[in-house]
């Protein structure tokens, strides 16, 4: 049940597209928040804001180097999600391939 819950949170916290944007942007690697904030037309406290959704899913993290907290991409979170879709791809293509196989002996019938 908790890795429902974390699906859900993360999966909700990709449906912003800013926040996809702030993933894609960090696949590149680690960025600071006003770095992060110069590619978006929003305010630094928006990017902010965005930044916490993010890292209460668990999609990033942000540690302190020096002066400045780095925003880093936490792999994990994302592997999970993209796990479970994975799978759900894997049965529902199973399915289809079970229909067509159906079709197919229904056409060679008549």
């Amino acid at each position: 049940m908790a890795e429902q819950h974390d699906l859900a949170v993360t999966f909700a916290a990709l449906g912003d597209p800013v926040r996809r944007a702030i993933v894609e942007r960090l696949t590149d690697g680690d960025a600071t928040v006003n770095e992060l904030a110069a590619a978006f037309p929003i305010s630094l406290q928006a990017v902010s804001k965005h930044i916490k959704v993010l890292e209460s899913a668990g999609v990033v993290s942000r540690r302190k180097v020096a002066q400045t907290r780095p925003v880093h991409l936490e792999g994990a979170s994302l592997a999970r999600s993209a796990g479970w879709l994975e799978a759900h791809r894997r049965r529902l293509e199973s399915r289809f391939e079970r229909l067509d196989e159906l079709l197919e002996q229904r056409k060679g019938s008549t």
